[in-house]
């Protein structure tokens, strides 16, 4: 059986910085897709060196600077996180030898956060975050949402419609329980795939997570990951995420901390840049792959299919991995927020571009969209964006692309990927 492959978004970015940064680091979660990537764009005289081979790991704590010397090739270390120790050797390696494209490493733990590291690799290293597959990259199609919907123009997946099987809510949710890692994807069934996926989670729990903190209580560690799968669209807060779980605010908070840096759970930002004095600063809390969300929680299809709470939650998450992918693939610099504020107006997402224009987000399961709909994106245009441009978007499970005036959208959610 052939494998499917994926071309990923970020390859050209990747080229690009090897051109003109001395060390690239290539960052995103296990299985992602990290060392494959890394394979493909390196030419053949490049030197492969992964820290998963113990031999290897041994020789790059015993000798650092040893492991790290190498002629004018590019040399690939994968899963630096195991050797921290490396980064010191890496920077006075291309404080040496300043010619661009010396190092590109692969992390699957952010390198900062790791205990002991005090090494940033300031002004030699550029970082990209690598994602589970974003439904465009499986599709094959070019990340335009962005670019398209600061101009007020969306297109659709021609190849999703309502059948006689499954409505067009029902495909979003098959895709969304599906996740975006490749390994899983290939499975053969929908079972395989989530035993794959809770199989990778407990050899992340029982071996990269003792690399970032010292786990005493593990059971309440796998009830607090599954409280954060069910927790993915809501307020971060540690006492209430904490409630029911044996632990202290502090541990529940360092806790979460280490799987954030693992890439397995995100914060997006309040957007704060108005002079309205009620708005929240809480972040909001996601899960970085419905796949793995919904293997944690056990939600199958039928389970969701008629749940009203648990699809509004996995569809905008779903909405969430698409977004920060696209984000992530940008040249341009996009920032991904959302807004609340104690009249308890909310926009799912808030996107603001370089120009400091914005791109206000709300997510509806539903299959109807009305003027209603639009009430709390109308307010920010009206009061929040009095001097930037403004589109508002709200994406939906319906077919049509509509206009409901002056800038704002209904907008089927496969414009994501389209």
């Amino acid at each position: 059986m052939t494998l499917p492959t994926y071309k990923r978004w970020q390859q050209t970015s990747i080229i690009n910085a090897l051109k003109s940064r001395r060390v690239l680091i290539l960052a995103g979660s296990r299985q992602c897709g990290k060392t494959t990537l890394a394979k493909e764009i390196a030419s053949e005289d490049a030197i492969f060196r992964t820290l998963d081979d113990v031999t290897l790991l041994d020789a790059a704590l015993s000798d650092p600077h040893g492991f790290v010397h190498h002629n004018d090739n590019l040399m690939i270390i994968d899963e630096v996180q195991k050797a921290p120790v490396l980064l010191q050797a890496v920077k006075q390696d291309v404080d040496t030898k300043q010619t661009p494209g010396r190092f590109l490493l692969t992390g699957s733990a952010n390198i900062q956060s790791l205990p002991g590291v005090t090494e940033s690799l300031a002004g030699r290293v550029r970082k990209i975050r690598l994602r589970p597959l974003a439904l465009g990259e499986i599709a094959g199609k070019p990340p335009q949402f962005l670019e398209n919907a600061f101009q007020g123009l969306f297109q659709i997946d021609d190849s999703m419609s309502a059948n006689d099987d499954y409505s067009l809510k029902d495909q979003y949710l098959l895709k969304a329980i599906g996740g975006g890692y490749p390994e899983a994807l290939r499975q053969e069934s929908t079972r395989e795939s989530r035993r794959w996926l809770m199989d990778y989670l407990g050899a992340l729990m029982e071996r990269d997570l003792q690399d970032i903190i010292n786990i005493k209580r593990h059971d309440s560690m796998n009830k607090l990951i599954e409280v954060l799968a069910a927790w993915s669209g809501k307020f971060m807060d540690a006492s209430a995420i904490g409630s029911g779980l044996s632990l202290s605010r502090p541990s529940i908070v360092s806790y979460i901390n280490a799987l954030e840096a693992l890439y397995l759970v995100e914060r997006v930002r309040p957007w704060l840049k108005t002079d309205y004095e009620r708005v929240s600063k809480q972040d909001k809390l996601f899960m970085t792959d419905t796949g793995l969300m919904s293997a944690i929680l056990r939600w199958r299809f039928e389970k969701v299919q008629l749940d009203g709470e648990r699809n509004g939650k996995l569809i905008e998450t779903l909405v969430f991995t698409q977004l920060a992918a696209q984000i992530d693939a940008q040249d341009e610099d996009y920032q991904l927020y959302h807004y609340r504020d104690r009249e308890k107006r909310e926009i799912d997402f808030v996107v603001e571009n370089e120009d400091g224009d914005v791109l206000g987000i709300e997510v509806k399961a539903g299959s109807v969209v009305k003027m209603s709909s639009f009430k709390h994106l109308i307010w920010f245009r009206d009061n929040a964006m009095k001097e930037n441009n403004f589109i508002g978007v709200v994406l939906y499970t319906g077919e049509h692309t509509l206009s409901f005036g002056d800038g704002l959208w209904a907008v089927p959610i496969n414009s994501l990927w389209a």
